[in-house]
């Protein structure tokens, strides 16, 4: 399949031949009328749009995985349907273990909640019980260094302080699984730090990861592997130095558009 199957252990994630496919809406009827009309033209104001095209790999057990690739190009998608915001269209997902994702800024957030709030929701969420989240909770607060404004409302939260919060919070929960979606680069560079080296020490806990990233320096530095997805295709799969080359010769090239 990949050259990850080289490596020992069973695989944590394992995708055979996914197809994600969303339905495009071309353009919205604005009135009733225009929505009765629709029904009888005989184009369609919709197409279906393959973000995933028969993907396959597997990522096994304390494995640190990179995955790049251009905007658009189906990066996001991938780790959504390992964390089970999407179903795929078709093929197999198998996920072996806990898993925290650390995809958007916010998901998961209650907006009129505090922070401390939010943790214990988050938590709960997360399958933790709500002594299990007491327990964590100084851990939590520690990391987050995010002082007073832990007791106010986060509609009132900075980007960065969201991601202070979401990544302690996704970490101290014990995930088996740390799925990661461009998070690390919010943030001041002192915290970014802090989050490189609670990687590290998930990786020494034998903990898998799957990071999702344009900053080519930080996917050398963190991962042992590296998916480059090019129009929701797996181009290539291997060491970080061999597959960031083929995705900087890559950019070089220009855009294909959508048609």
């Amino acid at each position: 399949m990949s050259s990850g199957e080289a490596l020992a252990g069973p695989a944590q994630v394992c995708f055979e031949n996914v197809v994600q496919r969303f339905r495009v809406i071309q353009e919205r009827p604005d009135t009733l009328r225009e929505a009765f009309a629709h029904l009888f033209r005989n184009h369609s104001s919709y197409y279906n749009f393959e973000a995933i095209k028969g993907i396959s790999f597997a990522v096994r057990h304390n494995e640190v995985v990179g995955i790049i690739g251009r905007n658009g190009s189906g990066k996001s998608t991938i780790l959504k349907i390992i964390a089970g915001v999407y179903r795929p269209t078709a093929g197999i997902v198998k996920v072996s273990g806990k898993v925290a994702a650390l995809i958007e800024l916010g998901a998961g957030f209650h907006l009129d909640l505090t922070g401390r709030e939010n943790m214990v929701l988050n938590g709960l969420l997360l399958g933790l019980s709500r002594r299990e989240i007491r327990a964590l909770e100084e851990q939590i607060l520690n990391f987050a260094e995010l002082g007073e404004f832990i007791d106010s409302p986060i509609k009132q939260y900075s980007s960065g302080m969201f991601m202070r919060l979401g990544f302690a919070i996704a970490t101290e929960v014990n995930p088996d699984i740390l799925l990661i979606d461009e998070i690390l680069a919010v943030g001041d560079a002192a915290f970014q730090q802090k989050c490189s080296g609670r990687i590290d020490e998930f990786r020494k806990r034998g903990k898998t990861i799957i990071f999702v990233s344009h900053d080519m320096s930080a996917v050398r530095r963190l991962c042992q592997r590296v998916f480059l997805i090019q129009d929701g295709v797996l181009l290539a799969d291997g060491p970080p130095d061999q597959v960031i080359a083929r995705y900087e010769e890559l950019l070089q090239r220009p855009i294909k558009a959508i048609s």
